[in-house]
């Protein structure tokens, strides 16, 4: 169990690490594509990848995706549809920080949501846990500076990003609610979602394009696109999905805390931005408060 568990975890991490690179592409480039021009076109490419691996799967579990009925193009349009559109419009005006700093409510949001819906009220350990990581996400937002946190300012990005943490909770949690009604295998899953959810984004689309124009297809606004697919989709979404149903929703929104600290880490790797003592404070903070959140209990917690 415990190995199932730290696998789970592990691949919740790379999902996260995958997000954090897309947050920082969709505010590096939010002036060459448009948000919802990025979203729609990750999904397509998503699904031309994925599709003729899962299309024969998809049709020999018709019968229990089926019975899904309407629950699966709820949980499609929270997941493929809303989010990542909502975050791409965030990053239209407000900074990588404060998305970061938004995002830290996903966990408090699923703590409470998994108790009210899922009756899977986390215990006592996981929420000083929590706090612990909240604290460490603090401290590196903060660079160790009380004056520096009292400093940032916020936007009319941050309440479309609030929106988007609470599609992105709910989204987690009806995932874990409705997971008896979703027993196909994992790439199965993910294909029929990105099949129902893409073709919600196209009106939006094609509204934005109608406005805004589209993107120039350049080899870089091309690489963006695959990345956003492949990895923001692709690998991040069977990991998070994995990682939800093996530990739970609101320990698995616990990895979330660990996004500053990924974005760090790619800061120093690829635009030679150097790592100082607070990101070692933070980032062992939140790691540590983690690893007290989603540690496996020895016994049953009381719910």
């Amino acid at each position: 169990m415990a190995s199932r568990h730290g696998w789970a975890f592990a691949g919740l991490l790379l999902a996260v690490l995958c997000w954090s690179g897309n947050a920082l592409v969709a505010r590096a480039f939010h002036e060459a594509i448009p948000p919802l021009t990025l979203s729609f076109w990750r999904w397509v490419l998503a699904t031309c990848l994925l599709l003729p691996f899962v299309a024969r799967s998809i049709w020999a579990h018709r019968a229990t995706l089926r019975s899904a009925s309407w629950r699966l193009p709820i949980i499609a349009a929270l997941g493929v549809s809303s989010y990542n559109s909502l975050l791409y419009s965030a990053a239209q005006s407000t900074e990588a920080i404060n998305l970061t700093l938004v995002n830290t409510c996903l966990p408090l949001f699923t703590f409470i949501g998994g108790g009210l819906l899922l009756n899977e009220w986390p215990a006592r350990r996981a929420w000083f846990g929590m706090a612990i990581a909240a604290g460490g996400l603090v401290y590196l937002i903060s660079r160790g500076s009380w004056m520096v946190f009292s400093s940032l300012s916020f936007q009319a990005g941050d309440l479309i990003m609030l929106g988007a943490v609470l599609v992105w909770a709910l989204y987690t949690l009806l995932l874990r609610r409705w997971g008896r009604y979703l027993q196909v295998p994992p790439l199965t899953l993910l294909g029929v979602l990105m099949l129902i959810g893409t073709p919600m984004i196209l009106p939006f689309y094609l509204l934005e394009l109608s406005r805004v124009g589209g993107f120039s297809p350049t080899p870089t606004n091309l690489m963006v696109v695959a990345y956003t697919a492949i990895f923001a989709s692709l690998v991040a979404y069977l990991s998070w999905n994995h990682g939800v149903k093996t530990v739970g929703a609101a320990k698995a929104a616990m990895a979330t805390y660990m996004m500053p600290v990924f974005t760090a880490f790619l800061g120093w790797l690829i635009l030679d931005e150097r790592l100082q003592i607070f990101h070692w404070v933070g980032g062992g903070l939140i790691f540590a408060g983690l690893l007290m959140a989603t540690r496996p209990a020895t016994r049953m917690a009381v719910r």
